[in-house]
């Protein structure tokens, strides 16, 4: 749909005036408020034309009477131009109107008409300001193609091994099998026209629309396809001018926090012509354009309303979908393919759509090709031709009005009211499509002999004249394009380029984009104000962690820590970016699509709008931590470290966004992301100092932005100063000594001195140098120029992966027998499966004898504190055998009455009465009824058998054996013709198993329970086409037949599916009963009662269903005077109904109690016992680990490639004091993989804690315990397998083995190491689900984990030891697991050895005049520990002041003797999640009831 006459005037004059008299009134797109299209009453000469009568129900002209009278409007028109040319009366609509005006989009009076008319006055008086532009388009031999496999195995972590052949086949492009998509499609449709495409779901019809509108991501059109657009070639199409054809996919993406009106105005600024009319600016302009867009969808209530999406509140999803519609209208694209854009809409809503997109082509002369899955015959109607797909053969492109004569000819038959839309795609399906008698073998059957048919046709030979004729008139290359070329350069700005499908210049498009920015910031601050209140509070416990740094020798290893944690923070800041870019990034590039922007220009908007926010947060938490811990107060050295700090941010910021840009999906992403983070931690330079670091590892220092910004906040901080040694430190510690005689114990000290030198700290202890300091901004900001070039091409060039389609995925073992029944399915008809089935799986269900009864069914609940009745005293009853169908308007509370019928309500207050046989509903009444929801929710890992064998065996009565549960299961897979694909894997909706056969297996999962009562059934035809809501109700049918009771709600069914029901409860809003009662042959008995009651007579062609709704006012534009809920209170058959519901109550109570079943089991609350219970979830979630290798592969890569790092980053750390330290940091570092195991294990459990309280629990499958339970121990061998990886892939490379070689315990050591490791696995799991148990979104759950995580990392006794932490802080070091831990490794690690100092670590002292170095210094050694490396000396003592590694132990309050104590208490933490996670589900998730009242 396009307002091409609106963004660039140019309208096609004679289809302008001709479309006057089209569809007036309301519109409602989906829902909520009606959308006016075009008002006004319009008395032109021409209000009975052929053409007005366009986009009504009315049938078409005679074509030739049609054509007549366009070439008489356009040559009126003609005559007409020089009077619109000099009409005084032509308003500017864009310059100010007076509110009362037609013109006025704001104003009550606005109409669409009229302004249109306006417009093309105004743009007829310069043509050449305001040249034509318009694409038909026409193809020949058009055949697409993809690479893949029509069918896979399924994944598992074994057989992952085996795709690394797979992966180098891909590599080297031998491994890519071709997959014909479409075959030899022919068509033409002219500027002006609607094409429709009609076909099933995986027929082509996405692919059909993508190549017309050059969206080729992953799809390839063969060298013989010609594609001819008006004259333009495809590849000058889909390159220079891409907007110009655009493809509105069937899902609405919007920045979630804009308002409509700013998001619209955005589309109109981008998309905005430079030639407008004089006084009319760019603002004005785009204000206008959404103004009159919005007037025109029914959207102007929503001007400052938010977008929203499923997690942000904001319009309904009708209105969002209108956004969509007003965007792409928007972008004045004149060819637009629309793809199934009426999915979830009524057929009076559809229809609307249709007639506003005729209107549209008809004044604007744009080319609009449509899919639609349910088109009613009315919104056929409205279109011009029509192309018919089956499974990627065209069977048929023409005139919509001679599609149904043609097959007809042919041999088949359409049934009395079937739309001619169902007719002609219920050709596709061999069960559905009827055959005149004597034409059986005379009529095509399979795809390809409907091909050759529609080829060997007259009709196939007009078309290719018709098409051969239009590209002479438009060669390829020829003068066309040169207008077309001319027409967009009058649109373009003057610095664009000629050859740009850019509308705006690169500095506009910036410009626009950072005022949008700002406008999201704007409409959800809440997320920036958070980041930087939490980094506010971190600075503040960090400051308070190391307040008041003494100025002494003391505070050295403090201040490296403090600096080492500030610029750590800095850099990591921008961390999250990577999850921000990913979630805008199908939002940008579909605008890029529409070619509205650059998305290297939303990528410069992005990091500017940002940049406020990283300013404050850099000055609030760099001078809170600065000042706070009495870092260097001088105004130089302040400045350098805000400075300093701002640039890490910023450098780290285009490396995290060039990470993102980079890759196609999130975890390709967030992998290295990770790996890289923990390699720029170890060799920043203060866990190992550069003159530690391996020769081989170098190079990673010199690759590290964050080490040059560390090196030189240390020397901003120690250059150039002097720092009093503090007496702790001061070496030997005699009380009269001399201080010749002795030295400072810091690093960089000279005997006999008691300051030390920053500059010599430095240079000895890290080999940083002054010098440095200018030289590394320099650095940093090269790295920072290089990211964001890197960042900016990969925006520009790279895309994200796209969805591979629904390919049927097989367990391996069990392909070629699933694969082999697929390729026959084709062969048999379904109804022929269906019948053979039906004969075999009698048994299949269970025939019930039982009565569902309920009366005087009323629920009232709360909304901000006002009482509301949702439902209305609804009487009813569904017995053994029949399907009765739920019916009501939007809002009736169809849904709300299953809900309440199957005690699945939760809230607010339910009275009357619901039984039995006239018995009350017991506690088992929800697992003994099935529940087919309108989602279809499985397990995506699982196998259709497998779903239905886990609801047997869980819900069906205990009594029964595990091997009869397993057989029925095979029968109701037989029952339900899933034989073909009941090995196949459900997969995740688009990617495994299609829409029908996702409907068909949850259908299943609840037929496998074999329920004793009933099924409820909750919308099943929506969102499907309707072949496959016809394949349903079939299945519906036989389930009936075999005794099964239904309730089934149904929107707005066509006339022959509303036929198949035997019963309608009919609601009205408010959950009023409008009809209840049996529907009648031909809807009889139904019509007769409305009709009886002062309804109009029911049409013999119309939609009962249909008519149904607009008989009591609910359809959209309809009206009704009668109070339909009282008449059916006072009608006889209300009566009628009440006496039988009392007959029932009476006569069933006693069968009930006759008959009542003597196993106390089935008045259980779950069928199964909970040992059962347990062990088919165990079972079920470790299956889906098995077949998530991406998890788990993931999980052993990261374990294996950070030990590796941190072990090899440690190589055999040697027992000098640096080396000790490295070890402790070596563990130190390996606490840091708890963050991102967190972030893996928490989306699985969320996936499996979704399936079970949308499905499982509701339906009393097995209990919470049972489900809690299985998701905290599947993680215990995964865990304990991890810890092997981790332990030898870092315990060996650092050489801590060697360090319990002394003692000779290397083996228990080693032992108690693994375990350590293991309960840190086993602690990280079992915190991640007591941190998810109560939170709904795993994003929520990882950031609280990673907030609680690091403060467990400050206060674990590494960046600062208990001695010098403050008072107020001593408790969380002994609440924090990681103190323990830790501790425990450390002590494990490290103890009961040696200790040797590296040269530069030894203290040079000189002894008294006479003293040997051993007589100076043995006392002080005897106290505090050391050695001597020359004890007989006199001049020069070399001391070491550690001669055992347990005195370095102490020093950071290890002791090797608490190792073991340590492994328990970390069990005692691990006990304590568990029960916590079990508590806070039961707390916050587990339904406490609902009140109900009999």
């Amino acid at each position: 749909m396009s307002l091409l006459g609106t963004i660039n005037p140019n309208l096609n004059p004679a289809r302008a005036v001709g479309a006057q008299g089209d569809a007036e009134g309301a519109a409602p797109v989906s829902g909520g408020e009606p959308m006016p299209i075009f008002e006004g009453n319009d008395s032109a000469r021409t209000s009975d034309t052929a053409l007005d009568k366009l986009g009504k129900d009315e049938s078409k002209y005679d074509e030739q009477i049609a054509e007549a009278e366009v070439t008489r409007l356009a040559q009126q028109l003609t005559r007409q131009s020089t009077r619109f040319s000099v009409s005084q009366n032509a308003e500017n609509p864009f310059l100010e109107t007076k509110e009362d005006s037609t013109l006025n989009p704001l104003g009550p009076n606005f109409k669409a008409k009229n302004w249109m008319k306006n417009l093309l006055a105004l743009t007829s008086r310069d043509p050449e300001r305001h040249p034509r532009r318009e694409a038909g388009v026409s193809f020949r031999n058009l055949s697409v193609h993809g690479y893949g496999s029509p069918t896979d195995y399924q994944k598992d972590v074994f057989n992952m091994v085996l795709q690394v052949g797979a992966l180098f086949r891909a590599v080297t492009g031998t491994g890519k099998q071709k997959i014909q998509i479409l075959r030899d499609f022919d068509g033409l449709v002219k500027s002006g026209e609607m094409l429709v495409v009609l076909g099933r779901p995986g027929s082509g019809c996405s692919t059909f629309l993508k190549t017309l509108a050059g969206e080729m991501n992953g799809i390839y059109m063969d060298d013989k396809s010609d594609l001819n657009y008006q004259g333009i070639p495809a590849k000058q199409m889909r390159r220079q001018f891409r907007g110009e054809a655009i493809y509105n996919a069937e899902t609405d993406v919007h920045f979630p926090q804009l308002s409509v009106g700013d998001t619209l105005k955005f589309a109109a600024l981008t998309r905005c012509p430079r030639n407008r009319f004089p006084g009319v600016s760019r603002e004005q302009y785009a204000t206008h354009m959404r103004d009159v867009v919005m007037a025109m969808l029914g959207l102007t209530h929503t001007i400052n309303t938010r977008v929203g999406n499923d997690f942000v509140r904001g319009v309904s999803g009708g209105e969002r979908k209108r956004v969509s519609i007003a965007e792409a209208t928007l972008s004045g694209s004149p060819l637009q393919c629309w793809d199934n854009s009426t999915r979830g809409l009524d057929s009076a809503n559809a229809l609307e759509f249709c007639k506003t997109l005729n209107l549209m082509t008809k004044y604007a002369g744009a080319t609009v090709a449509v899919a639609i899955y349910q088109a009613s015959q009315s919104a056929y109607d409205v279109f011009d031709k029509v192309t018919v797909l089956y499974e990627g053969r065209q069977i048929y492109f023409g005139r919509t009005d001679e599609a149904k004569e043609f097959f007809t000819t042919m041999g088949f038959e359409c049934p009395e009211r079937q739309t001619t839309a169902d007719f002609l795609t219920s050709l596709t399906s061999p069960s559905e499509r009827i055959v005149k008698k004597g034409y059986e073998g005379k009529v095509p059957r399979t795809p390809d002999e409907f091909a050759a048919a529609w080829k060997n046709s007259e009709a196939y030979a007009k078309l290719i004249r018709e098409i051969e004729e239009y590209n002479r008139e438009f060669p390829l290359g020829g003068e066309s394009v040169q207008k077309f070329v001319e027409s967009r350069r009058a649109m373009q700005a003057k610095n664009q380029r000629v050859g740009s499908p850019y509308t705006v210049s690169i500095y506009e498009q910036v410009r626009l984009c950072m005022i949008r920015g700002f406008q999201r910031l704007k409409g959800d601050s809440s997320l920036t104000m958070s980041q930087l209140i939490g980094n506010f509070i971190m600075a503040l416990i960090i400051g308070s962690v190391f307040y008041n740094l003494q100025h002494d020798t003391s505070s050295f290893y403090s201040r490296g820590a403090l600096l080492f944690f500030a610029v750590l923070l800095n850099a990591f800041s921008s961390a999250l970016e990577i999850l921000t870019l990913y979630a805008q990034r199908p939002i940008v590039e579909k605008q890029a699509r529409y070619a509205m922007y650059h998305p290297f220009a939303e990528a410069i908007a992005s990091m500017l709008c940002d940049m406020p926010y990283k300013i404050t947060n850099a000055i609030i938490f760099n001078i809170t931590l600065y000042f706070m811990t009495n870092l260097r107060r001088e105004p130089g050295p302040f400045f350098v470290f805000l400075l300093f700090t701002f640039v890490t941010t910023m450098t780290m910021s285009m490396l995290f966004r060039t990470i993102a840009a980079s890759s196609r999906t999130l975890s390709q992403a967030l992998v290295p992301a990770a790996i890289l983070i923990l390699g720029l931690v170890i060799y920043t330079g203060f866990t190992i100092p550069t003159r530690n670091m391996l020769g081989w590892s170098r190079w990673m220092n010199y690759l590290d932005p964050i080490a040059y910004g560390f090196e030189s906040l240390m020397v901003n901080e120690f250059h150039n100063t002097k720092w009093k040694c503090s007496s702790a430190e001061l070496i030997p510690n005699y009380e009269g000594a001399s201080l010749a005689n002795k030295i400072c114990s810091t690093v960089g000290a000279v005997a006999g001195s008691e300051y030390v030198y920053g500059d010599d700290y430095l240079e000895q202890s890290f080999q940083y140098y002054e010098s440095h300091k200018w030289r590394n901004l320099g650095i940093m900001f090269a790295f920072m120029v290089f990211f964001l070039a890197t960042y900016l091409t990969a925006t520009e060039y790279i895309s994200e992966a796209k969805s591979k389609g629904e390919v049927l995925l097989f367990r391996r073992g069990h392909y070629s027998r699933g694969a082999a029944d697929v390729e026959t399915h084709n062969e048999v008809s379904a109804t022929e499966k269906t019948n053979e089935s039906s004969d075999g799986a009698g048994a299949a269900i269970q025939r019930q004898e039982a009565i569902f009864h309920w009366q005087d069914v009323c629920y009232d609940i709360k909304i901000k504190g006002e009482p509301r009745r949702i439902l209305d005293h609804v009487d009813g009853w569904v017995k053994p055998g029949t399907c009765t169908a739920l019916m009501g308007v939007s809002g009736a509370g169809k849904t709300t009455l299953l809900d309440v019928l199957a005690t699945r309500v939760t809230m607010g207050v339910v009275t009357g009465e619901m039984l039995v046989d006239g018995r009350l509903r017991d506690q088992s009444f929800q697992r003994k009824t099935g529940y087919v929801q309108q989602q279809d929710l499985h397990l995506h890992t699982t196998t259709v058998r497998e779903a239905l064998r886990f609801s047997a065996i869980l819900r069906q009565p205990a009594h029964v054996s595990r091997q009869e549960k397993l057989d029925y299961v095979e029968e109701v897979i037989k029952l339900l013709g899933m034989e073909a694909y009941a090995d196949a894997v459900v997969g995740v909706p688009g990617e495994g198993l299609n829409v029908e056969q996702r409907k068909r297996l949850t259908i299943g999962v609840e037929l496998a329970a074999k329920p004793q009562l009933l099924l409820f059934l909750d919308e099943p035809t929506s969102g499907l086409d309707s072949q496959t809501s016809w394949s349903i109700l079939d299945l519906i049918d036989t389930l009936t037949k075999h005794g099964q009771a239904i309730l089934c709600t149904i929107h707005q069914p066509s006339a022959m599916l509303f036929q198949r029901f035997d019963r309608l409860l009919f609601l009205a809003k408010g959950g009023k009963t409008v009809y209840f009662g049996e529907i009648g042959e031909r809807s009889s008995t139904l019509a007769s009662y409305f009709e009886r009651n002062g309804a109009p007579k029911l049409p013999v062609e119309a939609n009962p269903a249909e008519w149904m709704l607009e008989v009591i006012g609910a359809a959209p534009g309809s009206h009704s005077d009668i109070d339909w809920p009282a008449v059916w209170r006072e009608s006889p058959e209300r009566e009628a109904v009440r006496n039988h519901l009392a007959e029932l109550k009476s006569t069933l109570s006693q069968k009930s109690v006759d008959s009542s079943h003597s196993d106390e089991s089935s008045f259980k609350e779950f069928a199964a016992p909970f040992s059962v219970q347990l062990y088919e979830c165990l079972v079920r979630v470790f299956s889906q680990y098995w077949r998530t290798p991406v998890y788990i592969y993931s999980k052993a890569v990261l374990c294996i490639l950070t030990s590796l790092y941190i072990g090899f980053s440690f190589f055999h750390a040697e027992n000098s004091r640096q080396g000790l330290q490295n070890q402790m940091f070596s563990i130190f570092m390996l606490m840091t993989i708890f963050g991102n195991l967190v972030q893996q294990i928490m989306p699985n459990f969320v996936t499996q804690r979704a399936l079970y309280e949308a499905r499982e629990r509701p339906s009393k499958a097995y209990s919470w315990k049972a489900f809690m339970t299985a998701n905290i121990l599947v993680e215990l061998p995964w865990n304990a397998l991890m810890s092997v990886i981790i332990f030898v892939c870092w315990y060996y490379p650092i050489g801590l083995y060697r360090n319990a070689e002394p003692t000779d315990s290397v083996h228990e050591r080693g032992a108690l190491m693994w375990l350590l490791i293991l309960s840190f696995l086993l602690f990280t799991s079992t915190f991640a689900h007591m941190m998810i148990a109560g939170i709904e979104l795993a994003e929520t759950g990882g950031n609280l984990a990673n907030l609680l995580f690091s403060l467990c990392l400050i206060f674990c006794g590494v960046l600062a030891t208990p001695e010098t932490l403050p008072g107020f802080w001593i408790f969380m070091y002994r609440v924090s697991p990681f103190t323990y831990l830790v501790s425990g490794m450390l002590a494990t690690g490290v103890g009961r050895t040696t200790a040797v100092c590296e040269k530069v670590e030894f203290l040079h002292l000189t002894p008294p005049a006479n003293t040997t170095c051993y007589d100076y210094m043995s006392d002080y050694i005897g106290s505090f520990g050391g050695y001597l490396e020359n004890d007989n000396a006199t001049d020069s003592c070399s001391f070491c002041q550690i001669s055992s590694t347990d005195t370095f132990l102490s020093a950071v309050s290890s002791y090797y003797e608490d190792r073991w104590r340590n492994f328990g208490i970390m069990w005692a933490f691990i006990v304590f999640n568990i029960a916590a996670a079990v508590f806070i589900y039961w707390l916050a998730r587990v339904p406490k009831g609902s009140r109900s009242k009999n």
